[in-house]
């Protein structure tokens, strides 16, 4: 069998997620020349565009500026953007959603998929869209499972069992995030905090994860072990590893 080319896949519950969360190794990917590819569940219009509202916008222009926002930003990162529009508080898990994502898990082929942690007392609509990521990751394996279109999957499109990483909660602590792997995006940082800047309707948020970035480098640092040549001024993401990692080599 050939060796699979490697693919991200990131599926967000809102429009804005995938910056905050995960936009560091989105555009590390996308520097060494992988595919990445950003799953939109919504755009986040009812409960993270507050600004837009309070401008008195009508809902299909908040929903119109959200899409443009995280198309630009995708755009900074390097990366594909899809939107499924299955709407926000609350995201509601259906039956459709899940097979649209079961179409896109085939026809992107992911190696790695990277989503929400599936506890979050805040926001309901980010365990959803894990729940969702996990079992369309599943079915997807299925050569029993037919996409949306009714047509039976050939042998081609069934996809492997790509590794899950959940991407670090806004409260980490209430959500039961306990990271296990540390990313340096030290040299992605600069499109990250691009990317953050075409998000002007979350303007809050862009300093709070540039401040979270410089910490999680600090641990990256700190958790080197004996690698040398470490950057003073590093960036950093924390994740969580949902499976068992198999390796024939503990290193």
């Amino acid at each position: 069998m050939a060796q699979q080319d490697p693919a991200l896949l990131v599926v967000s519950a809102h429009a804005g997620d995938f910056v905050w969360r995960a936009g560091g190794a989105i555009a590390s990917a996308s520097m060494r020349g992988e595919r990445a590819v950003v799953v939109c569940l919504s755009y986040g219009e009812r409960g993270e565009s507050a600004s837009q509202w309070l401008a008195g916008k009508p809902l299909e222009e908040i929903k119109a500026v959200r899409r443009g926002e995280a198309e630009a930003a995708a755009a900074a990162l390097g990366a594909e953007i899809e939107f499924l529009d299955l709407g926000d508080y609350p995201l509601v898990e259906s039956e459709h959603a899940l097979h649209a994502l079961v179409d896109i898990y085939r026809r992107v082929q992911p190696t790695v998929v990277l989503t929400h942690p599936l506890a979050d007392p805040y926001n309901g609509d980010h365990p959803a869209a894990a729940r969702m990521a996990l079992q369309a990751r599943v079915l997807a394996q299925a050569i029993g499972v037919v996409g949306l279109d009714g047509r039976a999957p050939s042998v081609e499109e069934i996809i492997g069992a790509p590794p899950v990483f959940f991407f670090e909660p806004h409260q980490p602590e209430q959500c039961d995030f306990k990271p296990n792997v540390l990313l340096d995006i030290t040299t992605a940082f600069d499109r990250k905090r691009a990317a953050m800047e075409c998000l002007p309707a979350q303007k809050h948020m862009w300093s709070y994860y540039t401040d979270l970035a410089v910490r999680r480098g600090v641990q990256v640092k700190r958790n080197a072990g004996p690698n040398l040549g470490l950057a003073h001024d590093m960036r950093g993401e924390a994740y969580m590893r949902y499976l068992p990692e198999v390796t024939t080599e503990l290193h």
